[in-house]
Parts: C-alpha cells; structure tokens; sequence
C-alpha cells in the first residue's frame, strides 16, 4: 500500500500493484503484534483500516469484475468477496476504538489472519489464472491506480 512502498516507479501490472499492497499490510499487521504503546497502536490500527478499505474497494470494483469475466469464475471471486465481508466487518468493530486490552487485540489478530489466508489464496490461485487468461493487467492497474488517488484523497 503507497505509504510502504519505496519505489516512485508504478507497479509493472495490477498483480504487482496488489502484491505491493499485500507486503505493506502485512508489516502493518507484524508491526501492531509487536507494538506495546496504545497510540503506537491506535494509529497502527487506523493504518491498516484505511488501507484495507481502499485495497479491497479496489478489488471489488476493478480487479474481481475482470477476473470473474475472463475466468468464467462462479467461485474465486465469490469467496473473496466473502472473505472481504469478515474483514469489513472486524474493522467495523476495531476502527476508531481505543486499544483497550485482550479482545481488541483478538479482533486485530484475527483481522490479519483472515487476511493472511485471503491472500495467500489470491497470490496461488487467482493471480496465476487471471495471469494465464490474458487479462489485460496493464489496463487494470492504471485504472486501478486512478481509484486509489480518488479514495486516498
């Protein structure tokens, strides 16, 4: 997600662009796990919401509605979009709330692990088929860096 990433070169496709968005949550999430101080938390965890949001806006709007044409798909991009829904629903519960103890630190735990098994399953099994059918990723990822200007402001 922009705010990690070093490179001020664009991504080569939107597969880069996703896995780009994946490795700066993730260290995100490794960074909150690691973190004692309660406002080190609380701006973590607005962090992370807010990228989440855009991330899975992103998806949702341009990425699956590609995929899903190009694969003929009735079962990638209905799960994920599943899986979006636990993770809408656990920042639901965690954006804006004070780190105050265990079951805000379960929520945020389980936020990443429910985000960890989402990519793992994009990045093995529904990058490499959207890859292979040709999906025009180029043009996606220009359109997708377009939205995440708009959301991001």
């Amino acid at each position: 997600m922009s705010t990690i990433q070093t490179s001020s070169r664009p991504p080569r496709d939107a597969i880069a662009l996703l896995r780009a968005d994946h490795k700066a949550v993730s260290e995100l999430f490794d960074a909150y796990e690691h973190s004692t101080s309660p406002a080190k938390k609380r701006t973590l965890v607005a962090e992370i919401c807010r990228e989440l949001e855009v991330h899975t806006q992103l998806e949702e709007e341009i990425f699956y509605p590609a995929v899903k044409a190009a694969l003929k798909d009735h079962e990638l991009v209905p799960e994920a979009t599943v899986e979006h829904a636990s993770v809408k629903d656990l920042i639901a519960q965690v954006k804006g709330a004070e780190p105050d103890g265990e079951m805000f630190d379960a929520k945020v735990k389980v936020m990443g692990e429910y985000v960890q098994h989402h990519v793992k399953e994009e990045q093995t099994e529904m990058f490499p088929k959207a890859r292979n059918a040709g999906v025009d990723l180029v043009d996606l990822r220009d359109r997708m860096l377009a939205r995440k200007e708009e959301l991001k402001r």
